[in-house]
């Protein structure tokens, strides 16, 4: 959508110029003030709608709520489901993100959701900027992360381990422990998000403890809240790597050690597959050139 938008959240949403009979593709990602965020992306997806749009297409890099897909406990909600819900109310007839904190999430839609990978691009930075990448071993810092590290692992054809973490709390970890060897190694921890990073911080302790030579964070959505960034500045990571999902440019001014990945051209070729009504399974093992 070309078009100009004039909008004072959260009265009212003007689409500036027509949009009837149009595909139009929405960008909005489920960072930062999330809920002004959320609100104003369905209100503009029901503009569209309503403007006569053709069909309305969500682009979301980082899911909202994507965390609360499950009633873990009594009386908690189902956040990730809810919000399913609202997008398709206001409008959406597709939804294109990445990196879905459980994939099931899809599930909670009945319209289609295309979930991209970052794994295409995350190999080609191991490749490009880590020189020991063929002695590494790919580490998830939970058990849950298993089928992502092994996949990656094996597309490197390198070994791969993982962390096992005790909570007594929410956000809080109590002990570690490693399965798998990581000794005289490089080690490459791999996960979908990293929130007040206390996990990624104690698992490279961990790690180097264990005897890794250097260790490196890979993460696809870097959110970063709270104490996050002195954790980071404080750990003994070489670079911890996210992708632009949600924007980064004020955390790297605060820690060095903070790259990015840009994958606006995985999105991007999404869209254009996704407008062209070409397959987008390509963009699920390869990197758009």
């Amino acid at each position: 959508m070309s078009g100009l938008l004039r909008a004072s959240f959260p009265r009212v949403v003007e689409i500036g110029e027509s949009v009837r009979g149009e595909d139009v593709y929405i960008v909005q990602s489920g960072c930062g003030e999330i809920n002004d965020n959320l609100m104003e992306l369905l209100i503009m997806i029901n503009a569209c709608k309503i403007a006569s749009a053709s069909r309305v297409t969500a682009v979301i890099p980082c899911f909202p709520y994507a965390r609360q897909d499950k009633k873990d406990k009594s009386r908690a909600p189902i956040s990730a489901k809810l919000v399913a819900n609202m997008l398709s109310v206001a409008g959406a007839d597709h939804i294109i993100t990445m990196d879905l904190h459980a994939s099931q999430i899809q599930g909670f839609f009945d319209i289609p959701v295309d979930n991209l990978y970052a794994e295409p691009a995350v190999l080609k930075w191991i490749k490009e900027n880590i020189a020991e990448w063929k002695n590494c071993t790919i580490v998830s810092p939970d058990a849950g992360g298993a089928k992502r590290v092994t996949s990656i692992a094996d597309r490197l054809n390198v070994d791969f381990a993982l962390i096992h973490k005790e909570r007594k709390k929410a956000n809080e970890v109590d002990r570690m422990v490693l399965v798998g060897d990581v000794k005289d190694r490089v080690a490459i921890l791999v996960d979908d998000m990293a929130d007040t990073c206390g996990t990624i911080c104690h698992a490279a302790d961990k790690l180097v403890s264990a005897g890794a030579t250097k260790v490196y964070a890979i993460l696809t959505h870097g959110i970063f809240s709270g104490p996050a960034i002195s954790r980071i500045n404080n750990a003994c990571f070489e670079a911890v790597v996210v992708t632009n999902t949600i924007p980064q440019e004020d955390k790297m001014k605060h820690c060095s050690k903070i790259q990015v990945i840009d994958i606006s051209m995985i999105l991007a070729e999404a869209i254009r597959r996704t407008h062209n009504g070409e397959s987008v399974s390509y963009l699920f093992s390869h990197v758009p050139l």
